[in-house]
């Protein structure tokens, strides 16, 4: 665990707004042996926009990944049209034989019972729910949900009563045609990841990228709290959810991949103090499960702030490593807003926020090179390259379906500090 200030010294006589970041590493699982079992609901689109490539697809995708896991791994395929069928109950997935089989013989027709399909692929994992493996449904879809509940609202809800039970969800849109409000929502609180597919062959490389994740989770059942010195108040969470009481925070994660290295970001206002002096900030402490060891371990930290007259002195304490990853949270925050202004039909609006974003970007982009901190580099640039191309593709009417699919993807992507897309 890592526990730092972008702001480690900061003047004396006033206050101030500093931002601490909370980010945890995951540990690495030196063999695939060694790794939890996953129980994983392949919830598949097989309406009828799907027929054809899309299908076919799909099911060199879904066979892709039935091929990659053990026989400890449980498996559940449910295909949804009008209806839902649980075409592979949830079994292990020893048989893998007889389950390709059945995703072979899947057909296209019908409209999309998206909710019954998601609910219906958690039903299949709720049957083996266990606290020591990895409890997943991965989503495929490429239309809108026209057959039972259908708002973002109605999947985020559902989103949330799934995680809490240990079950994460994935979305995977393909094509154009697909609510990209409701996939993003559903992955978002769901703690798992969405991605745009615009071409059906990519669809097996998404689906190994999913597996990737999948098949490397190494923590699970995290208890993120940070209590705050009294002098500190929380004013927000950037980029994430969470329980703000009092000056103790609260926030949730679903699960941790092996060597991944996942960050909360949140504002504090800290009360004036006096030159020459030290403050206590915050202590951290995480709670999770330890998948390796099958053990519940904890992390603790503590961090605090010192006060200077000195403007030389805070310049040189700032962490422009903390400052890069906030600006790319503050700026996520914007692309959202950029969207709805242009949802709206304020395109100039939009432009300018997209465009102030790229230059933000590229002044900490610039900062960091100078100083030599490259970790935070390539994705600077990618971020502040995507800004910059839709403050202009913005305006094309056209293009802007397919456009805006992929600003809530990256949105997503940065937020959750997703592991693939783009």
């Amino acid at each position: 665990m890592d526990v730092r200030l972008v702001n480690p010294t900061i003047k004396s006589g006033a206050k101030h707004i500093n931002y601490l970041r909370v980010a945890l590493t995951g540990f690495d699982m030196p063999s695939d042996k060694d790794r939890p079992p996953v129980n994983v609901a392949l919830v598949l689109d097989r309406s009828g926009s799907m027929s054809g490539e899309k299908i076919a697809r799909a099911k060199e995708a879904a066979i892709t990944a039935i091929n990659r896991l053990s026989d400890q791994d449980i498996v559940s395929v449910i295909l949804y049209d009008s209806n839902v069928e649980v075409l592979v109950p949830a079994t292990k997935a020893s048989d893998r034989e007889s389950i390709k089989a059945a995703i072979r013989s899947v057909q296209a027709n019908g409209s999309t019972a998206l909710f019954a399909g998601v609910s219906k692929g958690a039903a299949e994992v709720r049957k083996f729910l266990a606290d020591d493996q990895v409890n997943r449904v991965i989503l495929l879809s490429d239309g809108l949900a026209n057959v039972g509940p259908k708002s973002p609202q109605d999947l985020e809800s559902l989103g949330r009563s799934l995680i809490k039970e240990g079950i994460s969800v994935s979305t995977l849109g393909l094509g154009l045609n697909y609510n990209e409000d409701l996939m993003v929502a559903l992955a978002s609180v769901g703690g798992g990841n969405h991605a745009f597919i615009e071409q059906a062959d990519d669809l097996v490389a998404v689906f190994n990228q999913e597996f990737d994740g999948l098949l490397s989770v190494v923590a699970n059942e995290f208890e993120i709290n940070i209590d705050l010195d009294p002098s500190v108040r929380p004013v927000r969470l950037i980029g994430s959810e969470g329980d703000i009481d009092g000056q103790s925070v609260h926030i949730p994660l679903a699960q941790l991949y092996a060597k991944q290295e996942r960050y909360f970001i949140l504002e504090t206002e800290i009360d004036a103090g006096e030159a020459d002096t030290t403050r206590p900030v915050a202590d951290v402490a995480v709670k999770y499960r330890n998948l390796k060891t099958e053990t519940m371990d904890k992390l603790t930290s503590h961090v605090e702030v010192r006060f200077s007259d000195s403007d030389a002195e805070i310049e040189k304490a700032r962490d422009l490593e903390i400052l890069a990853y906030c600006t790319l949270q503050v700026t996520t925050e914007r692309n959202r807003r950029a969207t709805a202004l242009r949802d709206a039909g304020q395109v100039q609006e939009a432009q300018k926020l997209l465009r102030q974003n790229a230059d933000e970007l590229s002044v900490v982009r610039l900062q960091c090179a100078d100083a030599g901190v490259d970790v935070v580099l390539p994705e600077l640039s990618q971020v502040e390259k995507s800004n910059s191309v839709q403050a202009e593709s913005i305006i094309d009417v056209k293009k802007w379906g397919m456009l805006r699919k992929g600003m809530r993807a990256m949105q997503n992507r940065v937020e959750q500090q997703q592991t693939y897309g783009e």
